[in-house]
Parts: C-alpha cells; sequence; structure tokens
C-alpha cells in the first residue's frame, strides 16, 4: 500500500500564494481580495497561508516586494545591453515598458505597486515597500544621469527626479489608457531631455 502523497512543501505553498495574491491584486485590488480567495487560487488550505504569513497585510507587502524584485530583473537585462550612461537611463524607461507588456489576466491597469499602495493605510508595510521600489527608480536614474553630468551632482539629481516624475506620470496615465502610449512617449521626451548634456 502506498502512502499518500504529500502535500504541498512550505516553499511550494508560499510560491502557489504569491502568485495567486499577485494575480488578483493587481487584477481587483488588495482591498476586494479576501484570504479565501487567494486560498482557492492558489490551490492550497487557508492554514497553508497562515503558516507561511503572520497576516493580509504581511502577503501583501510579500506581494509587492516580489514586483520589486521582479521589475528589478527586467532593469538588469535592459541594463547588460547598456554602453553608455544615456543608455542606462532609457534600460529604466524601458523595464517599465518590459513590466507593462508581462501576462496581465484582466488587462494592464498601471503600476501594481501605486495601484496598491492607494488602497493600504499609511504606515503599511507595502506602503513601505512601494516607497523603497521608487526611491531606488529614482536613485538608478540618478546614477545613470551623474556619469552624464560628471561635477554637477545638483543638476544631476534635479534631472534624475525630472525623469522620476516623467516616467511616473506616464505610468499612471497608460494604466488609465490600458496600453503602452504614454511609457513610449515618455522614453522619448527622456531622451530629448539629454540631448545636449
Amino acid at each position: 500500500m502506498s502512502s499518500p502523497e504529500p502535500g504541498p512543501s512550505k516553499p511550494r505553498a508560499r510560491v502557489l500564494l504569491l502568485n495567486a495574491a499577485a494575480r488578483l491584486f493587481y487584477a481587483q485590488g488588495v482591498g476586494a481580495t479576501g484570504i479565501d480567495t487567494i486560498t482557492s487560487e492558489a490551490g492550497v488550505a487557508k492554514k497553508s497561508l497562515y503558516n507561511n504569513f503572520a497576516s493580509k497585510a504581511e502577503l501583501v507587502a510579500a506581494c509587492l516586494d516580489a514586483r520589486h524584485q521582479e521589475w528589478l530583473e527586467l532593469y538588469r537585462r535592459r541594463l547588460d545591453s547598456a554602453r553608455t550612461p544615456r543608455e542606462g537611463v532609457l534600460a529604466v524607461f524601458d523595464a517599465y515598458t518590459d513590466h507593462a507588456h508581462l501576462a496581465y489576466q484582466d488587462g494592464f491597469r498601471g503600476c501594481g505597486l501605486l495601484n496598491a499602495a492607494a488602497e493600504l493605510p499609511a504606515g503599511a508595510p507595502g506602503r513601505q515597500v512601494v516607497r523603497r521600489h521608487k526611491e531606488e527608480v529614482e536613485e538608478l536614474l540618478a546614477g545613470h544621469v551623474a556619469e552624464l553630468l560628471p561635477g554637477k551632482e545638483e543638476r544631476a539629481a534635479r534631472l534624475a527626479r525630472h525623469l522620476a516624475f516623467l516616467l511616473e506620470g506616464a505610468m499612471a496615465r497608460a494604466g488609465l489608457e490600458g496600453n503602452d502610449e504614454r511609457l513610449k512617449d515618455s522614453r522619448v521626451m527622456a531622451v530629448q531631455l539629454m540631448e545636449g548634456l
């Protein structure tokens, strides 16, 4: 007599939960997505969720951090082929476009990080994850711009901030419009801002 097959291991259940939660949070929103829906979508017992996450807030923060890591990987791939600081800046813009092109079950709704942050209360761990992501994006831009403007730290910081705002605005509009046209426009504008540096 064979023994019964074991259920999903803790790491496997964690991955299933994160993947299911990420899809559902993006499609339906954080507040509209309950624990039962997540565990059903993941195909795991409710107990598995609490064996992996202390609360829904912890699950939300973990999902947002995974989304940040996903974006970083797209950026690193783009950066691998960048040969100049300008191309480094554009790698940031292109990674946002790449992220918009990932398969979204119910269509593109903009930046999943900002969408989630808008639903979370001030001080929530998930909001801190989103803030760190946005700060890191601006720091990456600042690093590339500093190479374009050596010895002009203040001007480089202003331009990096400008580029970050341009990118965020484009992402917000792209989410509203459900396509990447505004992201493409923002890339063109970024090129124009860097002309003559």
